[in-house]
């Protein structure tokens, strides 16, 4: 039987170059290949570009992660450096689990 693809979707603010920001989606990047490898999508959205943007996921703080994909909507403030607590934040669990 066949296991069921989930697309993962993620999406990112930012406000332009900052080095959290550059921190965060590298952190990001990282763990969806370790963690989501060819499941996942991120969306980067900049609000020094379209600050209207904001409104629509209610962000307060940047780099805020939003999870869109799957339901609940799951959100994480911060550089993402802390990989633990972006995983269980986002509901992940980490593959060294799934091998036990």
């Amino acid at each position: 039987m066949a296991k069921k693809q989930n697309t993962w979707e993620l999406r990112l603010y930012i406000a332009g170059k900052t080095p959290k920001s550059v921190t965060a989606l590298q952190n990001l990047q990282k763990y969806c290949e370790t963690h989501l490898k060819g499941q996942y999508k991120i969306e980067v959205i900049d609000l020094l570009v379209h600050p209207q943007l904001a409104e629509g996921d209610q962000i307060f703080a940047i780099p805020t992660l939003v999870r869109k994909v799957p339901q609940p909507i799951r959100k994480i403030i911060g550089d993402l450096s802390n990989e633990e607590k972006v995983l269980v934040g986002l509901n992940i669990r980490p593959v060294k689990q799934l091998m036990q």
